[in-house]
């Protein structure tokens, strides 16, 4: 009964959801494509009050029945979320394994996880998932409330389940909290080093991945398909001469995002909470764009990242008309809202210019003079800065003169003061058209 689905399987869709639009409709379609499925027919009800035994009522039943035996199919997929008993009702009735939504974007992740982090987080939220519906599988078999004679082995085995379940779990957590560890020391270290992060959000195929590829030839995998990727990846990118960033590119979301996988994923979606800046990266195709901003909006609030900075990127802009690329102010004249298209490479310039405008807006140079003993303090001004003058002296020193930004050479005031040979060179503008 819990077994994943073999991919392929030929699979009858059933759309209850509030909204009937096609675009609502041909996601949950994506979405079983995403996961190996074949979808074969769709049947559309509109219900007020979900029937308690099948949630569909008994005429949407039996038109869901005939469906199955015309096309012989072995799966039927509801968008929405099916209590187990319901689960358990419709898989008796149709003779076909029934999926939710919950369990398909969940079968999704799992395929699409590639790393350590991504295996395990997939894991535990399937478990979580699971434990739920195993209890209630087996209430068929639990003799707890009767008396002598009646504690058979249907108790042995529910308390079985249950017990190497919850130890799965816990190990799970465990590992995960070792690998939140890593990612916490990481974090540190890039605040150590004031090297700002931009975390990329967004809805699923809005064009995160390529945009990420785009920006810096990073290489990641990018397809036109729901969940093209699952495991976040950060990419150092230099948006000036003088100023590092970490992009940092998380997981996409999607309507009815399995609160399972938002509280699994929290640890990755750290960085996002983390970040000094978001992008907001959306699909300005799409007919649905207010809905799937409205949605990603919601789960950035969910984590605690609503406070973060946040610009817009609009893309796509090349499956649109009469639209080229440019940049949208507020009423405070900052950047709202860069418009692009990622894959046809237009606009990235602008959208350069705006991250180079905000983090790396004043640059200076420094002379310093370093001892014999100061190797270290130079390999790091390497890392962070240009050097216009490494000499050496005849103490074993070094005589430099660096240009950086001042937050990327921050780190030398304790040891050199506040910039007194600090030189202004200049500030980036960023055209307004």
């Amino acid at each position: 009964m819990f077994d994943r689905p073999k991919s392929g399987e030929r699979a009858i869709l059933a759309y209850g959801g509030a909204d009937q639009s096609e675009q609502a409709v041909q996601e949950l379609r994506e979405l079983a494509i995403s996961a190996g499925a074949t979808p074969v027919d769709i049947l559309i009800s509109k219900r007020d009050n979900p029937d308690p035994r099948f949630f569909i009522g008994k005429g949407k039943l039996s038109e869901l029945a005939a469906l199955v035996a015309a096309h012989e199919a072995e799966l039927v997929i509801f968008n929405n979320p099916l209590s187990p008993s319901q689960e358990r009702n419709l898989e008796k009735e149709l003779n076909v394994r029934v999926l939710d939504r919950t369990g398909l974007i969940l079968d999704i992740f799992a395929q699409r996880a590639q790393s350590y982090e991504g295996k395990l987080q997939v894991e535990l939220a399937q478990l979580k998932h699971l434990s739920t519906r195993l209890v209630r599988g087996w209430t068929h078999l639990e003799r707890q409330k009767g008396g002598i004679g009646l504690r058979g082995p249907g108790e042995t085995q529910l308390e079985t389940d249950k017990r190497l379940i919850g130890k799965r779990i816990s190990q799970i957590q465990k590992r995960l909290e070792k690998v939140d560890k890593q990612r916490g020391q990481g974090r540190r270290a890039r605040r150590r080093s004031e090297i700002p992060v931009v975390g990329l959000v967004g809805y699923t195929n809005a064009g995160k991945s390529t945009l990420i590829n785009a920006l810096t030839g990073a290489g990641v995998y990018a397809a036109d398909q729901l969940f093209a990727t699952l495991d976040p990846t950060l990419k150092r990118f230099m948006v000036g001469p003088h100023q590092p960033l970490v992009l940092a590119d998380t997981v996409g979301f999607v309507r009815d995002l399995p609160h399972e996988l938002v509280a699994a994923f929290r640890s990755t979606l750290q960085e996002t909470v983390e970040a000094d800046l978001l992008l907001h990266v959306v699909d300005a195709s799409d007919e649905q764009m207010a809905e799937t901003i409205e949605e990603v909006d919601r789960v950035i609030e969910e984590i605690g990242a609503d406070e973060v900075p946040q610009i817009r990127v609009m893309n796509k802009i090349d499956r649109l008309e009469n639209v080229v690329p440019h940049i949208e102010r507020d009423e405070n004249g900052r950047v709202a809202q860069v418009w692009v298209s990622a894959q046809a490479r237009l606009g990235l310039d602008l959208l350069k210019d705006c991250l180079r405008n905000r983090f790396c807006g004043r640059i200076i140079v420094r002379d310093l003079q370093l001892g014999p003993m100061d190797g270290e303090l130079r390999a790091s001004l390497y890392r962070v800065a240009t050097i216009l003058r490494d000499e050496k002296d005849e103490a074993g020193g070094w005589s430099m003169r660096v240009e950086g930004s001042p937050e990327s050479l921050r780190f030398l005031k304790p040891r050199f003061g506040s910039e007194p040979e600090a030189e202004l060179i200049g500030d980036v503008e960023v055209d307004a058209a």
